[in-house]
């Protein structure tokens, strides 16, 4: 999310090796996360996001100009949020389903991510991040193995999705705490 003098540069890189190492940044293992115990991560960092969009620090405010504030981040969690929802549901419901691109850069500047209320955006991310954690909480026996396919040809099963999912959440809190999932 770092860029040039005030940009944020696109992401462009598969974050999908988090599934194969553990994250250098974060310090999460994926591979020590089994998909079953998804539902519960992923309600215990709503609540650590919950905590720092409410908090009295100042969610609005970027550490740089090429890197997003806690709002911004904020945001962009609850995107995430939703748009695994919605993935979760057509490997559920669908044979391989394609998912839809999603450009969350453009998303972060259409929808004015730095504008939004974080009390709104807490609340709306503690909803959406309870949803998805139920959703998670239902898959049981061969569902774990049904797949989806990202648009630039990542294939998943649900197991390795929910794995790779639950980074998400975790790694940008770690960009705005810096508290590592995993302590050295």
């Amino acid at each position: 999310m770092n860029g040039p003098a005030g940009a944020i540069v696109p992401d462009t890189k598969s974050w999908t090796w988090v599934l194969e190492r553990p994250c250098p940044e974060c310090g999460l293992d994926t591979r020590d996360v089994r998909p079953e115990d998804v539902a519960g991560l992923l309600r215990d960092v709503t609540a650590s996001w919950r905590g720092v969009l409410s908090g009295d620090g100042p969610v609005r405010t970027r550490p740089a100009p090429d890197t997003w504030s806690p709002l911004e981040y904020g945001c962009h969690v609850r995107d995430v949020l939703r748009r695994y929802s919605g993935r979760l549901h057509l490997m559920l419901t669908e044979t391989d389903p394609l998912f839809p691109d999603w450009d969350q850069d453009r998303t972060a500047i259409e929808d004015r991510y730095a504008e939004q209320d974080p009390a709104r955006v807490a609340t709306e991310l503690a909803e959406d991040g309870a949803v998805l954690a139920d959703c998670f909480t239902a898959v049981t026996g061969d569902d774990w193995h049904r797949t989806g396919t990202r648009s630039d040809g990542a294939r998943f099963t649900v197991a390795t999705f929910a794995r790779y999912f639950v980074h998400d959440p975790i790694h940008h809190l770690y960009d705005v705490t810096g508290l590592r999932a995993v302590r050295d």
